[in-house]
């Protein structure tokens, strides 16, 4: 097998990180390059203490991607920059794969035609980790047959978005298998505002954050003399290397823009 050369983007970060650990314990992958706005120039395994890689950080993706040749971009940076960075590599013909939560569904369908116009092969998930997939899945699944249900969230205090993608992306699942109704006491007040979480197509989403909390949601189905209770927990950040190793290689047999690993997963 080839070795495949990948771009991380924001490979400083927390995530960052981990997948350039993943990246170096795997032999068909190479480390083309590293972006960091405030590391540019270092070389990336001294700053992130792998010892020299003798790659250095560029400042930009824009600049990485003229610089390095690689064929797919990993992108673990922030919501403000993420779209941008998808349009950038797709431009250059270098295939994304992306776990920065925060698109809307206007950007995920803009970003879809143009993978489609440049026949561009494209991954984003708003969860990396296998188990929080079949969750997922399993939390949609359950929505037929339990169509009353809540779902709860719970990350590190560093998340900069709420709802998680994953509780978004698993509220639409459910959405997809349930017939829209307001769950609840018809005359319910709220005491305080946003008590009840947030309203997505007549059920309640909660977000938690909090110090020493990593990823972790529970999905609630609730019927006569009964509860469901479908859980996962991502308890480090190496949980999700596997998903992200396995996007890095399917991404390279895509013409399209997959949005979510669910469909990238024999299910």
């Amino acid at each position: 097998m080839m070795s495949i050369r990948i771009i991380v983007a924001g490979a400083n970060g927390r995530m960052g990180r981990e997948v350039v650990k993943m990246i170096q314990q795997n032999d068909h992958f190479t480390l083309a390059g590293g972006v960091s706005r405030s590391q540019k120039g270092r070389d990336i395994g001294e700053v992130i203490g792998f010892g020299p890689l003798e790659v250095a950080f560029t400042g930009s993706v824009e600049e990485a991607l003229a610089k390095h040749d690689a064929e797919v971009l990993v992108d673990f940076t922030t919501p403000q920059s993420v779209k941008e960075h998808v349009e950038l590599a797709v431009q250059a013909g270098v295939r994304p794969v992306v776990g920065t939560s925060g698109l809307s569904e206007r950007d995920i369908k803009e970003l879809e035609q143009l993978c489609r116009e440049r026949g561009s092969g494209a991954i984003i998930a708003p969860n990396f980790a296998i188990g929080a997939v079949l969750m997922m899945v399993f939390a949609g699944q359950a929505a037929k047959y339990l169509p009353h249900v809540e779902i709860i969230e719970s990350h590190h205090d560093r998340k900069l978005d709420a709802p998680s993608g994953t509780a978004m992306k698993t509220a639409e699942l459910i959405a997809e298998n349930r017939h829209e109704f307001k769950q609840g006491h018809q005359g319910e007040e709220e005491v305080l505002d946003g008590a009840r979480g947030a309203y997505y197509q007549g059920f309640r989403v909660h977000s938690v954050r909090l110090p020493g909390l990593v990823a972790h949601q529970e999905v609630l189905f609730g019927g006569p003399g009964q509860l469901l209770t479908i859980r996962h927990d991502s308890l480090n950040r190496e949980s999700f290397m596997p998903g992200v190793k396995l996007a890095i290689e399917k991404v390279l047999e895509l013409d399209h823009l997959v949005y979510g690993l669910e469909n990238i997963l024999d299910l």
